[in-house]
């Protein structure tokens, strides 16, 4: 059966416009939205009901015939006809083949006194229209606002719909306007029955058949199918009655209808949103902008500050344990470098660093917030730009504060002895006891080498003198050398230090600018890809 061929193509597209509707709210204008979900309940409820009958509407307006033409199709006196107008108020159906049509004309909401059956001797000769139920519709303009509702009801659900016209209101206003426009894309479920063709003469039926056709086009309906006729002498009837059946023997209006109906809203959701080069736009936060994010906080918190006031710091102290104890007991004697420099309370400055200026800090967050934005809408439609932006100042109130706990937590410890500068400080004190040893050795062999008791007298020995002195050098040098060494230790570690606190503050921006602003972009970044996607696969 070539329905069977036909749903897969259409699958796709029913799938694309549910993920629509699903990421639609907030994004989409809601009638259209509204229109959307009517389309995939329409489509939900078709598809599953029989696809071995097609469901033709005859439509038209107040003495258009259309009652009797129903009538002369189904070979049965079904709908009444009559002067009085509007004559139908309530949709009649004939049904060709009635097994199995039960639930789908429940579904049209046909009441049962209106339902008719061709069966027997009398479908001899029709077995083309086997699976046809047709419907007449009461009339599009009726007075009766119970009738108009109802047929503009069917009009949507039926497969495939024959707009019968009257030859001297063929171009109404309120037909065209309400329902002919909208039949862009759907020709091949759409035909125009120019009815009581009996009353023209044969070259007036052919001038408004003519006319018919292109005013039919500039109304959008690129290829119009007009079947003239006449329900009193038959002309016509059995070219409709042809028509439909190629529809009915083919079991594909009903797919056609619906592929129309997506074709139409389709063109209407490209219009308020195309797609162009929306695909194009990121569908994640790339990992450069991920670190200019993380960049950017770091200096809004001052990162940078911290760890090079921590080195220096750092340094600073050292100096009392480690540097040649000569040196610094010189130093002494001019001004304190670290109290001139404040530095003794850099400890609580560090900890309070991210909080002591909490305006320009939070205008420098949400600049580096915005600027992750901005690069990432680029060509976006203003909708979704506007989503993206907001999703990513979704938390920006509290980035701030965030940042300032966290980072707190590891502000450096700027009162702690490391063990080896303990160590240092006790081998260099030895070896200023030795150089002291060996400037007294040497000033008591130089000035008492001969009133020195006899147990001292190796102190008084001049031979030994120059090896006093050269021992009292070397310790002098070695320690001297000890210093120079030890300091560049030390800058080496405040260098090692700094760049592990200012990874590990680095570390934890990045942990928190994840969550609070690159989580949140990302869910928008991908709605809005998914979203495109989906409108690029409604197109089929």
């Amino acid at each position: 059966m070539t329905v069977a061929t036909s749903k897969p193509r259409l699958a796709p597209r029913l799938s694309a416009l549910t993920k629509i509707v699903e990421l639609g709210p907030g994004r989409l204008d809601q009638k259209l939205l509204s229109e959307a979900e009517a389309l995939l309940l329409l489509a939900g409820d078709r598809l599953k009901l029989s696809s071995e009958h097609t469901v033709v509407a005859l439509a038209g307006g107040t003495g258009s015939g259309k009652s009797s033409l129903f009538n002369a199709m189904s070979g049965l006196e079904l709908s009444p006809t009559g002067v009085r107008r509007p004559t139908t108020a309530r949709t009649h159906a004939c049904v060709w083949g009635l097994e199995g049509a039960a639930p789908l004309l429940d579904w049209l909401q046909i009441q049962w006194r209106h339902r008719f059956a061709r069966a027997s001797a009398l479908d001899k000769g029709e077995s083309q229209l086997h699976g046809l139920i047709l419907l007449d519709l009461p009339d599009h303009d009726s007075i009766r606002a119970l009738t108009d509702t109802e047929a503009d009801r069917l009009i949507g659900l039926a497969d495939l719909v024959v707009w019968v016209l009257d030859p001297q209101k063929y171009a109404d206003a309120s037909t065209h306007r309400r329902y002919v426009t909208e039949l862009a894309g759907h020709e091949a479920v759409t035909v125009f029955a120019l009815n009581q063709a009996d009353r023209l003469a044969p070259e007036e039926l052919a001038e408004l058949v003519i006319d018919l056709n292109d005013l039919l086009r500039r109304e959008g309906v690129e290829h119009p199918s007009v079947v003239p006729t006449s329900a009193v002498t038959g002309r016509g009837v059995e070219s409709l009655k042809s028509v439909v059946a190629g529809a009915v023997s083919r079991r594909r209006a009903a797919i056609h209808k619906l592929e129309a109906d997506l074709h139409r809203l389709m063109q209407r959701l490209t219009k308020s949103m195309p797609v162009g080069e929306a695909l194009a736009a990121p569908a994640s936060v790339d990992e450069a902008r991920r670190m200019g994010l993380t960049d950017a906080l770091c200096d809004a918190v001052g990162v940078p500050a911290v760890g090079e006031a921590m080195e220096n710091v750092y340094a600073e102290r050292s100096s009392q344990w480690v540097g040649w104890p000569y040196p610094r007991w010189v130093d002494k004697l001019r001004p304190d470098p670290i109290k001139s420099l404040r530095l003794e309370d850099i400890g609580d400055e560090i900890r309070g660093i991210t909080t002591g200026s909490v305006s320009a800090q939070s205008a420098e967050v949400t600049n580096a917030v915005q600027a992750l934005a901005d690069g990432l809408t680029v060509g976006m439609h203003p909708v979704w730009n506007t989503a993206v932006h907001r999703a990513a100042r979704s938390q920006l109130a509290q980035l701030p504060q965030a940042l300032t706990t966290s980072l707190t937590e590891v502000a450096p410890q700027l009162d702690r002895i490391p063990g080896w500068w303990r160590a240092l400080k006790v081998w260099q004190y030895v070896l200023v006891a030795a150089f002291g040893l060996g400037v007294a050795w040497l000033l008591a062999g130089l000035l008492l080498p001969g009133g020195l008791p006899s147990s001292l007298q190796l102190v008084g020995d001049t031979e030994a003198l120059p090896w006093v002195g050269l021992m009292t050098l070397s310790v002098l040098g070695l320690g001297a050398l000890s210093g120079i060494a030890s300091r560049n230790f030390v800058e080496l570690g405040a260098s090692k230090e700094r760049e592990r606190l200012e990874r590990e503050m680095r570390r934890r921006v990045a942990g928190i600018a994840e969550k609070m602003v690159v989580e949140p972009v990302e869910t928008e970044l991908a709605r809005h890809h998914a979203f495109y996607s989906a409108m690029r696969g409604l197109s089929g």
